[in-house]
């Protein structure tokens, strides 16, 4: 798939097939994300891949429940508290794979970094026709000394980008864009 094809067609994938994803292509992903630009070339990202479904699991219920205790009230609509509440609602959303992109360390442009890392993974993921997407939801738990010790990560680390990654049930159709609000400046 080129490049175009790929950047048109990527979408957040929320429904996997229970198919595992083999290392070679866990590799050709991470291998595509160290290719983006760092901040004065930095490179400082590092890459935790859980693969162990357990773990997946235990992180879904710890960080539902810390984004409902910690979350501002009236912040969470109605649809999210409820989704959060739901004992049954996994939001890795079964996927195989999570590969969370962190910093190495703290810095002024460490999520930037990561950022660019992650957008270069799903792109490369959709090129392997694998599905991908950002976990919001995990964000803020997995920044927790608690989250940091789940994934054995140093005390340093600043988790930034957690994506999963699977064989999608289908890939979502695509979704209208509008159009850009251009400013043009001079000629």
């Amino acid at each position: 798939m080129d490049l175009k094809d790929a950047i048109y067609t990527r979408r957040a994938v929320r429904e996997y097939a229970a198919k595992p994803v083999d290392e070679v292509a866990i590799r050709k992903l991470i291998d595509a994300a160290i290719q983006a630009p760092s901040a004065v070339n930095t490179q400082a990202w590092s890459f935790t891949v859980v693969r162990d479904v357990k773990l997946l699991d235990r992180i879904s219920t710890q960080a539902k429940a810390h984004m409902l205790a910690t979350t501002p009230a009236g912040l969470l609509s109605h649809h999210f508290q409820d989704i959060l509440n739901d004992a049954k609602f996994n939001i890795f959303y079964h996927a195989p794979v999570l590969i969370l992109i962190s910093s190495a360390e703290a810095g002024p442009w460490a999520v930037e970094n990561c950022a660019l890392a992650a957008a270069n993974l799903m792109l490369a993921a959709r090129g392997e026709e694998l599905g991908t997407c950002w976990i919001g939801f995990a964000q803020n738990w997995l920044a927790t000394p608690a989250g940091k010790a789940a994934l054995d990560l140093p005390a340093a680390c600043v988790p930034v980008a957690p994506i999963i990654v699977g064989h999608p049930k289908a890939f979502p159709p695509p979704v209208p864009r509008k159009e850009p609000q251009i400013r043009w400046l001079g000629s």
